[in-house]
């Protein structure tokens, strides 16, 4: 498949014009013209690069990419080398952010919600400035909070940071994958009981104390993982291509 008829495809289908970022969504780094084989992973990290080199794949699909607003634009040490490494094997790097993390079907988002089986009931603005982005939803049969951190564990293989809120069986919640613990505010909003994420801040805690308001902080990448391998998994499909994720492990 050629490159530009792939990024042209992927621009569509994540509706990336809906979006304003922090960094720029599609074809970062272009490489060769023609994509027959895809390495998926949640961030371009040298190690994701190194793998991709070494079974030959024409193009990496990532969530986290490069060029961040605020960043330093010098191309030196560790941008360098991953840049280096890429322009050196002609291979290209796709990156999609927010446009990831809230499609409907093959977001970070929801599909978090298929990992953990919650039923997805509607979406609310990110503190109003992306609309859609934090997703609503509900646990077929109610869970301690406890309980549902269990489940985070059992499904992500990482225990989370678990804030308590009241007594009360948790059974709706909102979440948004990564580092959204700033849209805690519009959860509460929602009128959940609970809202889920990747990080937690120093004040977050306070504030879903305060306002009995179960908070779990599940990892940045744990609950990051998912997007884009279902959406390689749908280029595959779609396209014909060979599409390998590659877990590159991370604590946080």
């Amino acid at each position: 498949m050629q490159l530009s008829e792939l990024v042209a495809y992927i621009h569509c289908l994540l509706a990336v014009d809906d979006f304003s970022d922090y960094c720029p969504n599609g074809l970062q780094v272009q490489g060769r013209s023609e994509v027959k084989t895809l390495i998926g992973g949640v961030t371009a990290c040298q190690a994701l690069l190194d793998v991709a080199v070494e079974q030959g794949a024409d193009a990496v699909l990532v969530h986290h990419g490069y060029f961040w607003k605020g960043e330093n634009p010098c191309i030196v040490g560790m941008k360098h080398r991953r840049l280096a490494t890429l322009l050196r094997h002609d291979l290209s790097l796709l990156a999609y952010h927010l446009p990831l993390d809230a499609h409907l079907e093959l977001g970070n988002n929801a599909q978090l919600a298929r990992v953990l089986d919650l039923t997805v009931t509607g979406a609310a603005s990110g503190n109003g400035r992306t609309p859609g982005l934090v997703m609503l939803g509900e646990l077929a049969t109610p869970l301690q909070g406890e309980a549902f951190a269990a489940r985070i564990e059992s499904c992500l293989g990482r225990k989370p940071l678990h804030i308590p809120g009241n007594d009360a069986p948790l059974y709706r919640l909102a979440w948004c994958t990564g580092g959204a613990q700033s849209y805690i505010e519009t959860a509460l909003e929602q009128g959940v009981e609970a809202f889920l994420t990747g990080e937690a801040s120093e004040q977050t805690v306070h504030f879903a104390r305060e306002n009995n308001l179960h908070f779990f902080a599940a990892g940045h990448h744990a609950t990051e993982r998912y997007g884009v391998q279902a959406l390689g998994v749908h280029l595959a499909t779609q396209f014909g291509l060979q599409f390998t994720f590659v877990d590159v492990d991370n604590p946080v």
